[in-house]
């Protein structure tokens, strides 16, 4: 239910200690069903009434901006809109690594040997006490089940790791990644969180929704 979901949202705030300044990573519209939207919402209305800055950067990966009618339309209205930035996976992003062609011959089973880089937004290195990543887990064909660290390299990806990512997945058999929690790709993206962006204060927050969006269950 919706007050068992704050009931959690504040369990995971409470954890986290004090807090100044925190930046939500939420999907765009094309997830509208994740309840992300609403979990945003209570993180911000939450926090804020605690005096913390909250920025928002929804992880578009390479889709477009945001309108005010779809922002409106996932988070709702009590946000303001100047609290929202643009994921530029082209232009505003930082090189963090790279990971080696030998590194992902090893994660792809030999099938692919060049080297990726690690590129993400650069907001995400500007001390933030937080970072909230907040999305639903669902299958993916190219990395076999969305989000995770997925939400971190792809969705505020630059783009050498968000092109390079997927011939992996062709190379190494799509009918075999798709709805499987570990592939070649899914290795990729924990490989470069694990290595180049650990010193950032993330914190995934994961929904499984029912197929029946009508009844608006929801897993934890």
């Amino acid at each position: 239910t919706r007050d068992d979901l704050c009931e959690l949202v504040s369990q995971v705030l409470q954890q986290a200690g004090e807090l100044k300044r925190v930046l939500v990573l939420p999907p765009d519209h094309t997830r509208l069903n994740s309840m992300a939207g609403p979990i945003t919402e209570m993180i911000y209305e939450t926090l804020t009434a605690d005096g913390v800055q909250v920025d928002i950067l929804p992880t578009l990966g390479t889709h477009n901006p945001m309108t005010e009618e779809q922002l409106r339309m996932m988070f709702g209205e009590s946000i303001p809109l100047d609290a929202f930035n643009v994921h530029d996976w082209r232009n505003g992003i930082v090189r963090k690594g790279e990971v080696s062609g030998e590194m992902l011959s090893e994660l792809s089973g030999g099938k692919v040997d060049y080297s990726v880089g690690v590129e993400v937004n650069q907001m995400l290195f500007d001390d933030y006490d937080l970072i909230l990543s907040v999305g639903q887990v669902v299958p993916h064909e190219v990395v076999g089940m969305a989000n995770y660290t997925k939400n971190i390299v792809v969705g505020a990806g630059g783009s050498d790791i968000i092109n390079l990512s997927h011939f992996p997945r062709a190379a190494c058999n799509m009918e075999t990644i798709l709805g499987r929690a570990a592939s070649p790709v899914r290795r990729l993206f924990n490989h470069a969180v694990d290595t180049y962006l650990s010193d950032l204060p993330i914190t995934y927050i994961l929904t499984v929704m029912e197929q029946d969006y009508s009844t608006g269950e929801m897993h934890m």
